[in-house]
């Protein structure tokens, strides 16, 4: 995946957190139908550890929102993710207001994908926080309570996002999602 141009220490600084070692909030969701807002965790909370969104296709990184926060183009670990992902346009900053629903990162809401049991898996998404989603994944993003984030998007080349409702099993995304991640936990529990 990633650029021939990539020195080491690049990749070094492109390869997604440990698991282990990631510090993000995430649950499997109620069924509730109050505001979307709300954190929706079951009870008792029902954990989706970030091993398990490891195996879902989620990548995570924690990056210095402080640090860069005039310029985050001047974030070495953004700008090492971007080259080795060929992230060749980003959406800048984007300040969110109400309920937009987009795909984010560095963001503060929730993140919900969908696990191979077809169950809601709700990631806390705060200041620092990057995720990548796998195409094909399904997913949604929502505010919080303060119905606010500040956001950026990053493209392989020109800026497409089509939302598709579900079902979508035969879309070309989603198999390929379908074949890279589940066929992995079919081979692990065997």
């Amino acid at each position: 995946m990633a650029p021939a141009d990539c020195s080491q220490g690049e990749l070094a600084l492109a390869t997604p957190d440990n698991p282990s070692q990631v510090q993000i909030e995430a649950w499997y969701m109620d069924d509730s139908p109050e505001d979307q807002r709300a954190p929706h965790k079951k009870t008792p909370n029902e954990v989706a550890t970030p091993q398990k969104l490891a195996e879902l296709g989620v990548l995570y990184w924690k990056l210095d929102a402080d640090k860069y926060k005039d310029d985050y183009q001047q974030d070495p670990k953004l700008m090492a993710i971007r080259k080795a992902r060929n992230y060749s346009f980003t959406v800048g900053y984007i300040d969110v207001r109400g309920v937009d629903k987009m795909l984010m990162a560095c963001c503060a809401g929730y993140f919900d994908v969908r696990d191979f049991d077809d169950r809601w898996i709700r990631i806390r998404c705060c200041k620092g926080d990057l995720i990548i989603l796998p195409e094909g994944i399904y997913h949604r993003f929502t505010l919080d309570h303060t119905d606010y984030a500040k956001a950026m998007r990053l493209f392989v080349g020109e800026p497409v996002w089509t939302p598709y409702n579900r079902p979508q099993e035969e879309n070309p995304s989603r198999q390929k999602y379908l074949e890279a991640f589940k066929a992995k936990r079919s081979a692990a529990a065997a």
